[in-house]
């Protein structure tokens, strides 16, 4: 029973890239972070086309059409281009794409844009296992690429948890409106929570998170749950920021 423990919580700490009991965050490479921002990259695109597609069929074409050349003008190579480069041509299409949304359809229509995005993913990962420990270690990569401080407290295939402290994606975003890149939301939250609720439910689960403020330093806790569970009772942080 011991030996068949151990193996198990072996297997955890692989499926993770976690070494040692203590750490609790994913190991990536230089080569995976670029084909993650790759990868996020054809999800939201793909997303937004199947979005089109599904709620609107040609109306919107042309002016899709125009949006798509800008995201993929001049792309690094896909074999040699590096992490800062794709994460610069994922940052490009996000701005495109929630300018492009919002504009025609408002700021509801991120949900279901999210969920669209979430499908991709969901058929992209159909040998990558559903649950919360999938889902949860998703979140920590997107985590991970952009060097949020965060800690995954929590793993099992009932409830996995990850709190993020310090969001590098909200200091990201806001160094870029400071220098006068146009941002069309007014907190990367707004469509970030839709976009991890949709991906924690495209692996089976039921989401639940909080919003955290620690002295002005932004981040979030995402539990997902398995979907015969209720949700847990969260501990309340020192200050809760409403959801947008």
């Amino acid at each position: 029973m011991i030996r068949s423990a151990g193996l198990i919580l072996l297997k955890v700490r692989l499926l993770f890239g976690i070494e040692g009991g203590g750490m609790t965050r994913i190991n990536m490479t230089t080569e995976e972070h670029a084909a993650l921002w790759r990868r996020r990259l054809f999800e939201a695109e793909a997303g937004m086309t199947n979005y089109l597609l599904n709620a609107h069929g040609e109306r919107h074409l042309a002016a899709w059409m125009d949006v798509r050349s800008k995201i993929f003008h001049e792309l690094p190579s896909a074999t040699n281009g590096s992490a800062d480069e794709w994460k610069s041509v994922f940052f490009r299409a996000q701005a495109l794409l929630e300018r492009f949304l919002v504009g025609l359809f408002g700021h509801e229509a991120m949900t279901d844009w999210a969920r669209s995005n979430a499908e991709v993913l969901r058929l992209l990962d159909e040998e990558g296992g559903q649950g919360p420990v999938p889902a949860v270690r998703r979140i920590a990569q997107q985590a991970e690429l952009y060097d949020s401080t965060y800690t995954i407290t929590e793993r099992s295939s009932e409830r996995s948890t990850v709190q993020i402290d310090r969001c590098a994606i909200w200091i990201y975003r806001e160094k870029a409106r400071a220098r006068g890149v146009p941002i069309t939301l007014g907190s990367p939250c707004e469509y970030c929570t839709r976009a991890m609720a949709e991906i924690v439910r495209a692996k089976g689960c039921t989401p639940n998170y909080e919003l955290l403020d620690n002295g002005g330093v932004r981040g979030c806790r995402w539990t997902a749950i398995a979907a015969r569970l209720r949700p847990p009772a969260f501990p309340a942080p020192r200050q809760v920021v409403a959801a947008q």
